[in-house]
């Protein structure tokens, strides 16, 4: 009789092959008894598939295994493991991470009140060097903190978004499916708004640092950044949340995008014609919702006078 899972984790998987394992051995050897594994294969056209089949055949009480037909992102992939799990906590780990023995037992320890929804993990980035870089703490010290300032400090990251939630929670907020990239951004920032206190613990979470990631490689899916941050203050507007969550909100999303800018003028080059278009009409757009709304302190006419100079050269 299989024992019911106090923390289930979710890992989307895509040709993670090389790094798999050491991520499932990971899970599998956690101190904490009471875990569960759903892991989702996306599309992979390597072996990650048969390698996640033979742990589920291998481990059937600890190990479930789901399988996309198309390749269709992290968020997709997460929310199906999300919806079958069956722990009162939830974890995510990426294929190609994983978690000190202690994690999960450390973390599931801080949930001694019902207001404490999240506990954060203690990040390492782990370089491509070898060497073990810890992700530093926010805070001098590990008591709770409010949700809202765990939100603040996720604004520019200073809290970092890898932790253990309440399973009600995230089923409340799934991870957003709006771009392929950046999902975990708002969903990270969700929960910490919603949850009256955020615990942290010394469970280490190993993060693999990738020099041609993902969200690092130029493509035009780089610039998705904007529309991920448009579409999380459309859903602080639609929580209705206080003005003064949404300015702090709309600096950073203001920030991000002079970011997102300025690498599409020093770099947009590398782009194909077809990529630089697509890129050149996203940045337009959404700088028409900073204009709109007038909650930032900067020039407008200034800024779309340059804006437009900028881009009509392109």
């Amino acid at each position: 009789m299989s024992v019911q899972p106090r923390v289930s984790v979710l890992m989307a998987v895509w040709n993670a092959e090389p790094y798999l394992r050491q991520a499932v051995d990971s899970v599998l050897s956690q101190s904490l008894g009471e875990v569960e594994l759903l892991a989702v294969d996306d599309a992979s056209t390597d072996n990650s598939l048969s390698i996640l089949r033979e742990y589920a055949n291998s481990y059937p009480d600890k190990v479930r295994v789901f399988a996309l037909r198309d390749n269709s992102g992290q968020a997709v992939a997460r929310n199906l493991a999300l919806r079958h799990a069956r722990g009162e906590l939830v974890c995510m780990l990426d294929a190609d991470d994983w978690l000190s023995p202690d994690a999960l037992g450390l973390a599931v320890e801080q949930f001694t009140s019902p207001d404490i929804c999240c506990t954060v993990l203690r990040l390492i980035k782990e370089e491509t060097d070898g060497t073990s870089v810890p992700y530093p703490w926010p805070l001098p010290t590990l008591e709770p903190i409010t949700g809202e300032e765990a939100f603040r400090l996720s604004l520019d990251w200073t809290l970092h978004g890898l932790y253990v939630v309440r399973r009600k929670l995230h089923q409340r907020y799934p991870y957003d499916t709006s771009c392929r990239l950046y999902s975990d951004d708002n969903t990270t920032r969700l929960h910490y708004l919603h949850s009256p206190l955020v615990a942290f613990c010394q469970g280490e979470y190993h993060y693999r640092q990738h020099a041609q990631s993902s969200t690092r490689a130029l493509t035009a899916n780089r610039f998705l950044h904007v529309d991920a941050n448009l579409n999380m203050k459309r859903t602080l507007e639609q929580e209705s949340v206080s003005s003064h969550i949404l300015r702090q909100y709309e600096r950073i999303r203001w920030q991000n995008y002079k970011g997102q800018l300025r690498l599409y003028h020093l770099r947009g080059g590398e782009l194909s014609p077809d990529e630089r278009q697509q890129v050149h009409s996203r940045l337009r757009s959404v700088y028409q919702t900073f204009s709109q709304h007038r909650l930032l302190p900067f020039p407008l006419f200034e800024l779309r006078q340059w804006l437009g100079a900028k881009l009509r050269k392109n």
